[in-house]
């Protein structure tokens, strides 16, 4: 499933891997039984590529790690999360076009 530029995150790894990155990271939190999730991937791993070197693109499935779905308050599916500097400064709920995922890192990458 993950592309070469796209982490899988887990509980463990999410504080080392997010909120300590040096470099903006979009979390996308998702579950396997997830329609909208799943029309999301092509786009996800689209980011991963096109941002390469400028942001990491991670994947975050709700079911395997509650800890830190319920730490962000994820209370719909998929979610993606920009975080920078250890601080969320953007998010989007539902399934978005790679357009809009665009605009929402471009507004930060400065």
């Amino acid at each position: 499933m993950a592309g070469p530029n796209l982490l899988t995150l887990t509980d463990a790894t999410f504080d080392r891997e997010v909120l300590n990155s040096d470099v903006p990271v979009l979390v996308d939190f998702w579950a396997e039984w997830c329609g909208p999730c799943r029309m999301m991937e092509p786009t996800i791993e689209a980011i991963a590529a096109d941002y390469a070197g400028k942001v990491k693109v991670g994947k975050l499935n709700v079911d395997d790690n509650g800890a830190t779905a319920m730490r962000f308050n994820i209370r719909g599916i998929p979610t993606l999360l920009l975080f920078k500097g250890g601080q969320v400064v953007d998010q989007r709920v539902g399934a978005v076009g790679k357009s809009e995922v665009q605009k929402m890192l471009d507004a930060h990458l400065t």
